[in-house]
């Protein structure tokens, strides 16, 4: 396994949703996503289902699954792509 590689591709990124925006549902092919909150509220949303997040809780995406994220209340999370590994 290629610990370098696998490191040079997470990505690393901080988001604010404001408040009632809601963000375009889509999925990574080769990515599972986590996104985890700083601040305020909202929800990890799928296409059935929506899991709260206020701080301190995480919302885990596989690869291939469709998903957005919805604010309530000017949400802040990190989001860390992070590559599937098929060995």
């Amino acid at each position: 396994m290629d610990l370098q590689l696998i490191k040079e591709q997470i990505n690393v990124n901080v988001y604010h949703i404001p408040n009632e925006k809601k963000v375009a549902l889509h999925k990574h092919p080769q990515h599972d996503e986590i996104f985890y909150c700083i601040s305020g509220s909202g929800f990890g949303v799928l296409e059935d289902s929506e899991v709260p997040l206020i701080p301190g809780k995480a919302f885990i995406v596989p690869a291939k699954v469709m998903h957005a994220l919805r604010s309530e209340d000017n949400l802040y999370v990190t989001s860390f792509l992070v590559p599937v590994v098929r060995e």
